[in-house]
């Protein structure tokens, strides 16, 4: 299993989803300056395992790799249609651990923040004191 992929997809999410929105106005006036049906994509690609099926066909043609080897030769029985299956397959558990790898991040994070601003208010009434 190439884990780097899935690495690579899960920044990838978090960076078009969860970080460029909040780094000031500059990236969401650009999405604003999209024809609409692509401004329609980016709102409904929220979901990691929806946009992770692409960024894994993404990622896939980018840098050549198979997350599972096994799909990159299915059985002989499948014949042309082996390769754009291969991928299909490949894409869709990509998808699968996309949204586990973002869920995953997002659930280690929460308790993080809060620790971090209970830690900051501490800090603050300490200086008070």
């Amino acid at each position: 299993m190439a884990i780097e992929n899935v690495l690579l997809g899960v920044a990838i999410h978090m960076l078009f989803w969860e970080h460029l929105p909040h780094w000031g106005t500059w990236f969401l006036k650009g999405v604003g300056k999209l024809p609409t049906s692509l401004q329609t994509l980016y709102e409904q690609w929220r979901c990691p395992y929806c946009a992770g099926f692409w960024i894994g066909l993404a990622v896939h043609a980018a840098t050549g790799r198979w997350l599972f080897e096994a799909f990159a030769t299915l059985p002989e029985f499948w014949g042309a249609l082996g390769m754009p299956l291969g991928w299909f397959l490949d894409a869709l558990v990509f998808a699968l651990l996309n949204k586990l790898g973002v869920l995953l991040v997002a659930a280690i994070g929460w308790p993080a923040l809060r620790g971090h601003k209970e830690k900051m208010s501490f800090l603050e009434s300490k200086k008070a004191a």
